[in-house]
């Protein structure tokens, strides 16, 4: 019977050390810098391939593993034909009993749950800026005279490449601003 632990963050600007101390008496340990609601995770994938019957998968917390109930249940669903228990160390599951069973998928709809809301809240405010006309997204490199300015200059037959260098935009830019404007 192996332990193997598996640890992830979001983003790659945070650590994995907290993890990698508590899993620190696991016989192999998988890791990754991949956001939980991807189903882009090379390390998970490789873990779920490299356990066998009888081994523990053993992870810090339950949304290390999946942030949708719907993915923690398929890969509760893996581990379990696999003959795999879960160990989940922060929140005291062990899925080798009913108990821990239960609080496992109890535990995994509530994460959904707080994730949705928190994407609800994050969608809410975003609205209420926009109505209050805060602007989203990089600010726009030409006022409207200068735009107005770049399409004249296209229709006198500036090539594309000066307006470029003019301008200091890229091409793709420039043909932007010209479609946006009708040029």
């Amino acid at each position: 019977m192996a332990k193997v632990g598996y640890a992830r963050v979001s983003s790659v600007g945070q650590s994995l050390d907290v993890q990698r101390e508590k899993l620190g008496d696991c016989d192999k340990l998988f890791e990754e810098k991949r956001s939980g609601t991807t189903d882009a995770r090379p390390q998970l994938k490789q873990c779920l391939d490299y356990v066998r019957d009888g081994d523990q998968l053993i992870v810090t917390r339950i949304d290390r593993l999946a942030r949708s109930t719907l993915h923690l249940c398929q890969i509760a669903e893996t581990l379990s034909e696999k003959g795999v228990d879960l160990v989940v160390l922060d929140q005291n599951i062990d899925t080798s009993d009913a108990t821990g069973r239960l609080l496992f998928n109890m535990l995994g709809a509530i994460g959904q749950f707080e994730t949705e809301i928190r994407a609800e809240r994050q969608m809410d405010g975003i609205k209420k800026a926009k109505d209050r006309g805060v602007q989203f997204g990089k600010r726009p490199a030409l006022n409207d005279d200068q735009i107005a300015d770049l399409r004249e200059k296209r229709k006198q037959g500036a090539l594309i490449r000066e307006l470029m260098t003019e301008y200091r935009l890229s091409k793709a830019t420039i043909y932007r601003y010209l479609a946006e404007n009708g040029a």
